[in-house]
């Protein structure tokens, strides 16, 4: 197979092929105008609500966010701003545009994106938005995608999400039927899964193919992210297809033309 790659995209694709995700630097620019309509979000709501925030708690809400808002509470929050920010007229845009280099790179210049970019609110010690270990190909996912997660603050161990790596992902495919439920096939992965460092500025593209979640926040902090589906638009789909899950973002004149050609009557 011929390889026209530069050495940029010839480092990056090694190490995505090699692991299965790839951490990396994304648009600043971009990420920020995410953050600071979120932000705005958040203190419209907490107006709303009469939550009065601490001075010194302002330049750092997101972290802090859990000492305003109950667990039972938290899923209203969520909702509310995530439909705000999917509302919004640039935020699909700015969201791909914060990693555009990498996910042409890894994934083609002819793109389809999952319609809605799913936000997620982690509070310390709440079980209530749990992603017990899975892989969304499980669901009706397409193998061809690959995931985009941003988080809004710095994230590591039980703050962020764990992955199993490709090599031992393969592994564990191989004895799966031993394990009855999700408990026991973490129980089984949890001392190979790679737990995410990543600060915010950063993201992390996988292939969900791979085996991954989150477990109960153990530290001080709340956990912001965001996670979207991007694939190539003329691979394969299976049950959430282009119509329902995805939209187009960038198709080529050539695709274009050959999408709308018609035989000649004869």
């Amino acid at each position: 197979m011929l390889k026209y790659n530069s050495k940029i995209e010839n480092k990056l694709i090694k190490k995505f092929e090699k692991n299965g995700f790839l951490v990396f630097d994304i648009n600043q620019n971009k990420i920020d105008q995410i953050k600071n309509f979120a932000n705005k979000e958040i203190l419209r709501l907490f107006k709303k609500k009469k939550i009065l925030i601490k001075k010194d708690h302002k330049s750092d809400l997101f972290n802090k966010f859990h000492l305003y808002i109950k667990s039972s509470e938290l899923n209203e929050f969520r909702l509310t701003i995530y439909n705000s920010l999917n509302k919004q007229k640039k935020f699909l845009q700015n969201y791909f545009d914060t990693s555009k280099q990498e996910l042409e790179i890894l994934c083609g210049n002819e793109l389809a994106m999952q319609r809605k970019v799913n936000l997620s609110v982690q509070i310390p010690n709440d079980d209530s938005s749990l992603l017990p270990v899975h892989s969304d190909v499980w669901s009706g996912c397409s193998p061809f995608e690959v995931v985009l997660w941003i988080p809004l603050v710095d994230c590591s161990k039980t703050k962020s999400m764990y992955i199993l790596p490709k090599k031992e992902n393969q592994k564990f495919y191989k004895k799966f039927y031993k394990y009855r439920s999700s408990n026991d096939l973490y129980s089984g992965i949890k001392s190979s899964v790679k737990w995410i460092n990543i600060k915010y500025g950063q993201g992390i593209i996988f292939t969900h193919q791979l085996m991954h979640g989150n477990v109960i926040n153990k530290s001080k902090e709340t956990r912001w992210s965001f996670n979207c589906r991007f694939k190539s638009l003329m691979s394969p789909y299976d049950k959430k297809d282009i119509a329902e899950t995805f939209l187009p973002i960038s198709i080529r004149s050539a695709t274009r033309f050959g999408m709308n050609y018609e035989e000649p009557k004869i």
